[in-house]
C-alpha cells in the first residue's frame, strides 16, 4: 500500500525527523489560505499522487507570491500528471502539499529497503539526491553507500555515523542530526512494516537543519491488519477501481496491459499460466489468483473483474483442484458468465479434486466454452481464439 507525501511526512514526524511545514489544499483557494497560515516569502505548490517523477513532470511549482500559489495550485488541481512511474495514462491530480520554501544547501538520497539477497534491510545513501537512486546505480554506482542491519540489534549509531560520512556530511551538528533522522527512519521501517522508505531528496540546510524535502512510504499489505492508523491513510482514489473491488472479496488481483483475461487458484500456477500465454505470442491482462478456499460468490466477483476491463477479449480459466474444488471454480464461472452476458472467447482447463463434476457442470451450462487438456493447450487455444 502507498501513502500520499504529506502522510509519509505526518509519520516521519512521529519518530523525530524533521519535515517542512506543510498543508494539504484540494482547492486553489485553500491552497492561498494555506500560504497565509505557513507565512513567509517562498512556497512549494506540490502535486500529491502515487508516483515519483512529479518535480521532472513538472508536479511541483516554487511560488513567490500568493497569486503564483493560486495560479499554480489551479494549474495542477485536475491535472493529469504523466510521470516515468505512471505509465502514459497518467494519474489525475485531486490534492496538494503547499509548504513553506528551505533554504537548501546541499541535497542527499536516503532509502531503507528490504534486501533480498541479504534477507535483511538495508539503509542505501548517496550524495547525489534529486535524482533518481537508479539512474544513480547505473552512471555512478560508486556513489552509493550501503549499511546492511543485523535484525538481532537493529541499526547501530556508529553505522548511521559511518553513512553520513560517506556521503559527505561532516560537520559534527549536521552529523549528529543526520544519525538520529536514520535511526527514526529505520525504526518507523520497523514499526510500521514497510517495504520501502525513501527520503529524496534529504537536505541539509543553510541555517544548521537536517530534514525531509520529500519522502515516499510503502508499507506491506499482508501486514495492514495491525496497522489502522496507516490503513486510515489510504486513498482509494489513486487505485484501480478494479483491484479495490477485489480485495473487498480477498482476491489477489493486479491490472496488467494485455487482453487475455487469467483466473487461476494459487499465486505460483498464476504466473506460469501468464508465462505460457506470453509464450503463445498472446498478453495477459491481469494477475488473479482466487485462493485455495474460494466460494462460488468469490469466483464469480472475480469473473465479474476480468470482464469489467473493456481490454480483455478472451478469458483464460485455469485451476488445479488441491484445496480449491473444480466444480465450486466451475460453477461460479457459469453464475457469472449468466449475469453478466458472456459475450468473449472462454478456455477452461480443469484437473484435480472434483474434475469431473466441475466439467460436467461446464458442458451443461449451454455456454460456449472451449475445453483444454493442459497449460500448453490452454494457453495456445485462447490466444488463437483472441487473434
Amino acid at each position: 500500500m502507498n501513502v500520499h507525501e504529506y502522510q509519509g511526512k505526518e509519520l516521519l514526524k512521529q519518530y523525530g525527523a524533521v519535515v517542512p511545514r506543510g498543508q494539504v489544499a484540494f482547492t486553489a483557494d485553500e491552497a492561498v489560505d494555506a500560504a497565509k497560515n505557513l507565512g513567509g516569502e517562498l512556497w512549494v505548490v506540490k502535486a500529491q499522487i502515487h508516483a515519483g517523477g512529479r518535480g521532472k513532470a513538472g508536479g511541483v511549482k516554487l511560488a513567490k507570491n500568493l497569486d503564483e500559489v493560486k495560479a499554480y495550485a489551479g494549474e495542477l488541481l485536475g491535472k493529469t500528471l504523466v510521470t516515468h512511474q505512471t505509465g502514459p495514462e497518467g494519474k489525475e491530480v485531486k490534492r496538494l502539499l503547499i509548504e513553506e520554501g528551505c533554504p537548501i544547501d546541499k541535497e542527499y538520497y536516503l532509502g531503507v529497503v528490504i534486501d533480498r539477497a541479504t534477507n535483511r534491510v538495508t539503509l542505501m545513501a548517496s550524495s547525489e539526491g534529486g535524482t533518481e537512486i537508479e539512474e544513480v546505480a547505473e552512471k555512478t554506482p560508486e556513489l552509493i553507500h550501503k549499511v546492511v542491519v543485523d535484525p538481532a540489534v537493529g541499526l547501530q549509531v556508529f553505522q548511521a555515523r559511518e553513512l553520513a560520512y560517506a556521503i559527505g556530511i561532516e560537520d559534527k551538528k549536521l552529523v549528529n542530526q543526520a544519525v538520529n533522522f536514520m535511526l527514526g527512519l529505520y525504526q518507523a521501517f520497523v514499526d510500521k512494516d514497510c517495504s520501502l522508505a525513501e527520503i529524496n531528496p534529504l537536505i541539509t540546510t543553510k541555517d544548521g537543519r537536517v530534514m525531509a524535502l520529500d519522502a515516499k512510504l510503502n508499507f506491506d499489505s499482508n501486514a495492514l491488519y495491525r496497522h489502522k492508523d496507516i490503513v486510515e491513510y489510504r486513498d482509494l482514489d489513486e487505485e484501480d477501481p478494479k483491484e479495490i473491488q477485489a480485495s473487498k472479496f480477498d482476491l489477489s488481483y493486479i491490472a496488467l496491459d494485455g487482453n487475455i483475461g487469467c483466473m487461476v487458484n494459487g499465486a505460483g500456477l498464476a504466473m506460469a499460466t501468464m508465462d505460457i500465454i506470453k509464450h503463445y505470442g498472446g498478453d495477459p491482462a491481469n494477475f488473479l489468483d482466487v485462493g485455495g478456499g474460494a466460494t462460488a460468490e468469490k469466483v464469480t466477483e472475480a469473473f465479474k473483474i476480468i470482464l469489467d476491463d473493456p481490454n480483455v477479449k478472451g478469458i483464460l480459466v485455469n485451476i488445479f483442484g488441491g484445496i480449491m474444488k473444480c466444480d465450486i471454480i466451475a460453477d461460479g464461472v457459469v453464475q457469472a458468465a449468466k449475469e453478466v452476458g458472456l459475450d468473449r472467447p472462454l478456455v477452461v482447463r480443469l484437473e484435480g479434486t472434483n474434475v469431473e463434476r466441475g466439467k460436467e457442470i461446464l458442458n451443461q451450462s449451454d455456454l460456449k466454452i472451449t475445453a483444454a487438456d493442459s497449460m500448453a493447450d490452454a494457453a495456445e487455444k485462447i490466444v488463437a481464439l483472441v487473434k
